[in-house]
């Protein structure tokens, strides 16, 4: 599989702090892969930099061999990335069809004439359909997101990243707030997402399902690169077991 997403030599500070130092990262085209490490190694800030919404003293990132590192947080999703947040952010006063047809529509809206023109919002909805239909959510398509449990506003997440059609889906905590049958069929779905071809980067504290579902682990520790490979490698390396796990 070819690298689609590349962060090369990547090091942001917060004042005196570091928060990656000298990472390196790369996603393959096509690949499932869990970014993990104890709180604090730096995973939020690396996924912030790759949408631009940290910047880095140094490092350069590109995606599908174009660098983006200068550019703008809007741009980078026009070219291809979207993020899930740990905490659901949906539009309250919509209901989940309006919340997922309103993120299909993104390309009519980024330039006014065309938004103007174009009344129609049709082949969004059926868009949305479909994607809600994709992570098992459409029973609930018209109902108003205020009224709905976590674990649909979770799916309800996942379904408004997929609607700006990415290339890459950036996924920060999932699981996270679920119980384990919930998170055990979102994870299910996640893989399922990732066998349809998306490429998947995803930060999970549930390890169990990170093991269960992905195809390669990249472990930061204090803001440095640790490990790579396969879970299971990864997983019986004693540095990761000390890090990860305190071992």
């Amino acid at each position: 599989m070819s690298r689609i997403l590349l962060a090369w030599s990547v090091t942001v500070k917060f004042g005196g702090i570091t928060a990656l130092d000298d990472v390196r990262f790369d996603v393959k085209k096509g690949e499932l892969l869990s970014l993990i490490g104890p709180n604090g190694a730096g995973k939020t800030t690396l996924l912030n930099y790759i949408t631009g919404t940290v910047s880095a003293e140094n490092g350069d990132l590109t995606l599908g061999g174009r660098n983006i590192s200068s550019l703008a947080t809007h741009k980078r999703i026009w070219l291809g990335i979207a993020l899930t947040h740990q905490i659901v952010r949906p539009f309250k006063s919509m209901t989940v069809l309006e919340n997922v047809t309103f993120a299909a529509g993104f390309k009519k809206v980024r330039k006014p004439i065309s938004s103007i023109m174009m009344l129609s919002r049709s082949k969004e909805k059926q868009k949305a359909a479909e994607y809600l239909e994709m992570v098992d959510i459409r029973q609930y398509m018209d109902k108003k997101v205020s009224m709905l449990p976590l674990g649909v506003l979770k799916r309800l997440e996942v379904a408004r990243a997929l609607a700006v059609e990415p290339e890459v889906l950036l996924l920060d905590e999932p699981l996270a707030g679920l119980n384990s049958h919930e998170a055990g069929k979102l994870a299910d779905t996640i893989r399922l997402i990732s066998e349809q071809g998306m490429t998947i980067v995803m930060i999970e504290h549930n390890l169990s399902e990170v093991l269960r579902i992905s195809d390669r682990l990249h472990v930061l520790d204090n803001g440095r690169n640790l490990a790579d490979g396969s879970p299971k490698d990864v997983m019986n390396r004693p540095e990761v077991r000390s890090a990860y796990l305190g071992v």
